[in-house]
């Protein structure tokens, strides 16, 4: 089932940026980044491998501090506002940040992160509720991210005990959706949205993350193709725009091109270099991802 709002109370963000750019140890990730997308929008990340897709989500989700440019997502400009901005975000599916363990079942994952949140990200007061009450609130909150997520777990081979590594690739980036909406977030990002996945299998992934939208939810996904009805970014060239639709733009002279091994670009893509991957570690290490 989809369609269903894991939180009422918990709108979408707005996001806007002028001039957004992000420089690591190794060059540009990427830079000339604009963006004007009402709450609840569908944004989609594209670009080349090597062009600093995932750098780009990890910046508007408060993960990697900005270079330059002014951006504000939710009311929180960065990069001040980074840390309340990390409280009303989520990630998933990202290689190297959100992995799932293969070796753990699905159950064990939605226990394991709905203890997390209760514990981390609902604050003192909610501590303090009968024991009975959080662990209702907890179950309720996991049903309904599964809910908006698609996941039914009476589909899987063994219910909530499949081991991770025994889900198809949609079924995991399904899960992997499921565990951030634990936390009622209000925006999304989503890494990889389609890498890997079949004609058929894109289209339900896309209308996945369009009934987040569709709740209230403001999503942001990485992909190698964007549906027409985003607002799409590219992070090709040294000027882009995500005023709906655009294409890339050219380098200016002496920037950094996209894939070249000192851009930092994605955290890890079966496509990508290890330079790649090493200039990414090193960029998220110097601006402090969390």
């Amino acid at each position: 089932m989809q369609g269903v709002s894991v939180d009422d109370d918990a709108p979408g963000l707005a996001v806007a940026a002028r001039g957004l750019g992000l420089k690591g140890p190794r060059g540009w990730a990427f830079r000339g980044i604009d963006i004007d997308a009402e709450p609840g929008a569908l944004i989609a990340i594209t670009g080349p491998s090597g062009s600093g897709r995932t750098c780009l989500l990890l910046a508007l989700t408060g993960r990697m501090r900005p270079t330059e440019g002014s951006t504000t997502v939710g009311g929180h400009r960065l990069p001040r506002g980074m840390a309340a901005l990390r409280r009303v975000s989520a990630l998933a599916h990202v290689p190297g940040v959100t992995d799932l363990d293969p070796a753990l079942t699905v159950g064990e994952h939605l226990r394991e992160r709905a203890l997390l949140q209760r514990r981390f990200g609902d604050g003192l007061r909610s501590l303090l509720r009968p024991r009975a009450e959080r662990a209702a609130t907890a179950a309720g909150r996991v049903d309904a991210a599964l809910a908006a997520a698609g996941l039914d777990l009476r589909d899987l081979s063994k219910g909530p005990r499949t081991a991770v590594r025994d889900l198809e690739r949609l079924e995991a980036l399904r899960l992997s959706v499921a565990l951030a909406l634990i936390g009622r977030p209000g925006l999304l990002g989503v890494d990889d949205a389609d890498l890997k996945l079949a004609d058929a299998e894109r289209a339900e992934t896309w209308a996945l993350l369009r009934s987040l939208t569709e709740s209230g939810t403001t999503v942001v996904a990485v992909c190698s193709e964007a549906p027409e009805d985003a607002v799409t970014v590219t992070t090709a060239g040294d000027r882009t725009t995500g005023d709906r639709t655009t294409g890339p733009g050219t380098p200016a002279e002496g920037d950094e091109t996209p894939g070249d091994e000192s851009t930092p670009d994605e955290t890890t893509h079966d496509e990508s270099t290890d330079d790649a991957k090493e200039a990414a570690d090193d960029a998220l290490a110097e601006t402090g991802r969390s």
